[in-house]
């Protein structure tokens, strides 16, 4: 099975921490790194092989995962010339299988990924976006209308929500929907599919997921690094690497 994981951002949103190193890089639970922890996970479910498209400081990330001995799985890079969003990457990679995982760098889940690229190849799936609900807090009051008079009122009312959580699946037919040598981002493939009317499956999640994307994140994947461990099923697995 084969993974591309995009790693090449610039982590703006976790400044301070990725002022001098890569958000992927960033150290947690003080031996490991986050990126290191969804390599682990890849390898415990039977990846054989994972792409790292990099960009912002690429030659450090594989001045630390080299060609991947250290945890049993081939790992090789995708360089990107310039910065190229979360999709467009997938276009300079060569010989990609029939279908693939792509996920983001920053993602701690409990999902089976291996499951999920199985349950994507048996149903021919173009593209297999993983959603899960979550209540999103609305900052203001949320009125209710009927015939132009006022029927209900919430005060900043929970509002459940599909969102992303940055591991899909796709078929290597999506190539043929990525512009080439310029931006384009998942949001864009994902209009774009919606566009030309392809159907996109969903695969809706209800586990654990958290995406290391602001500070408060990162010091909460710190605080609970052991317990977090223990639900993504590596903590035993982590002593072979430390």
């Amino acid at each position: 099975m084969r993974a591309i994981i995009i790693a090449g951002g610039k982590g703006r949103r976790l400044k301070p921490y990725t002022t001098l190193i890569p958000k992927p890089l960033v150290p947690i639970g003080n031996k490991f790194t986050i990126l290191e922890l969804i390599i682990i996970q890849l390898c415990n479910q039977g990846f054989k092989h994972i792409t790292l498209a990099v960009n912002h400081m690429g030659k450090l990330m594989k001045s630390f995962f080299g060609n991947g001995n250290k945890y049993g799985i081939k790992i090789d890079y995708s360089y990107e010339k310039k910065e190229l969003g979360t999709i467009a990457p997938l276009k300079n990679i060569k010989n990609l299988p029939k279908n693939f995982l792509v996920m983001n760098s920053d993602i701690l889940t409990d999902i089976n990924f291996g499951l999920l690229l199985k349950n994507h190849s048996n149903n021919n799936n173009l593209a297999t976006i993983t959603t899960s609900k979550i209540n999103i807090k609305s900052e203001f009051g949320v009125i209710n209308l009927k015939n132009n008079r006022i029927i209900d009122f919430h005060e900043k009312p929970l509002i459940k929500q599909n969102v992303c959580i940055g591991v899909n699946c796709f078929n290597k037919k999506i190539i043929n929907f990525i512009p080439k040598s310029q931006k384009f981002s998942f949001d864009d493939l994902l209009l774009h599919l919606i566009e030309k009317q392809k159907k996109i499956d969903n695969y809706g999640f209800n586990g654990f997921w958290l995406d290391m994307g602001r500070p408060e994140d990162y010091d909460r994947i710190n605080n609970e690094f052991s317990r977090l461990t223990k639900k993504l099923k590596i903590d035993k697995l982590l002593k072979k690497y430390e």
